[in-house]
């Protein structure tokens, strides 16, 4: 299925998540560090960083964040190809860990890990019933697939509200939430890249600041902010740099057209990052409840 079919039919939905992330594993091997990690990295001042150890470090902040290290149980709604999933069974035994994702390739690869207490469901957020609650929520790189470019803003804070609502109803009174998105930085939502909306992402249109903060009114307390987009600038570069560096090996998996789509795919948006014209927010949420008092930990 080519990008406009999926873009008339499908909206933010499995058919559109599967049209750009199981292009094919072996392609992502070529440019992704060695954890497979497809979002932003969490890097240091310093230019020796790895590519690798920035990713460690983001995954590191999101399981803090969300005191995921000492949860019995946890969620990780767009688990990718099992990065966190692998750190969280690291933590301990007796963890139950439960990973989301659309891609079946993704999917397929994170089962073949046979990771301990850890099931993958290939499953939307919108489908899921946990059979206990979780301890901890953590979600990066999801939340950006969820609107379509021609919802209003009132229908995508209504779809973040109702994703809000239900990660609140299926965490224990103590649970934390750790969320990571793309964002409309500067760049207003009439400017959004054509190329990007449809020949990467088909139909995939980014919340703002401000559309987050309202959903969760009421729902989540927003503890912590981050605006990390210089990260992201950075993060993208590093794969642009790797997949020019493949590019042969890269056209031999998937064809030229599709190599240099995604050479110029991760280079625009290295510089729109850099620009603020987008931006990457790290969000960590702890739930409004009447349980919780003027003594409830911060």
């Amino acid at each position: 299925m080519d990008a406009a079919t999926a873009v008339a039919e499908y909206g933010g939905s499995a058919q559109a998540v599967q049209y750009h992330y199981d292009v094919g594993r072996a392609f992502y091997q070529l440019w992704l560090d060695e954890s497979l990690t497809y979002s932003c990295a969490l890097w240091t001042h310093g230019e020796d960083d790895t590519l690798q150890l920035a990713q460690q470090r983001k995954i590191a902040l999101h399981i803090e964040a969300a005191r995921a290290a000492s949860a019995d149980s946890v969620l990780d709604i767009g688990c990718g190809w099992g990065g966190l999933l692998r750190q969280l069974s690291a933590c301990g035994t007796g963890k139950r860990i439960v990973g989301l994702t659309l891609s079946v390739d993704q999917a397929a690869y994170v089962r073949s890990m046979k990771l301990p207490g850890a099931e993958i469901r290939l499953e939307s957020w919108t489908h899921h019933t946990p059979s206990a609650p979780y301890d901890a929520i953590i979600s990066v790189g999801a939340l950006e697939h969820f609107a379509k470019p021609d919802d209003t803003i009132e229908k995508k804070v209504a779809m973040y509200r109702d994703f809000f609502r239900r990660c609140s109803d299926w965490l224990a009174p103590e649970g934390r939430m750790s969320l990571q998105t793309i964002a409309y930085g500067t760049m207003k939502r009439e400017e959004a890249s054509e190329f990007i909306n449809t020949e990467i992402f088909p139909s995939a249109d980014l919340p703002t600041l401000g559309e987050i903060v309202q959903a969760a009114e009421g729902v989540f307390e927003i503890t912590t902010v981050w605006n990390d987009r210089l990260h992201y600038a950075r993060t993208f570069a590093a794969w642009a740099e790797n997949l020019r560096r493949r590019h042969d090996e890269a056209v031999a998996v998937v064809g030229e057209e599709l190599t240099r789509r995604y050479e110029r795919y991760l280079t625009q948006s290295s510089v729109g990052f850099m620009m603020g014209k987008i931006g990457l927010l790290r969000l960590a949420l702890r739930l409004v409840s009447r349980k919780w008092s003027t003594l409830a930990k911060p």
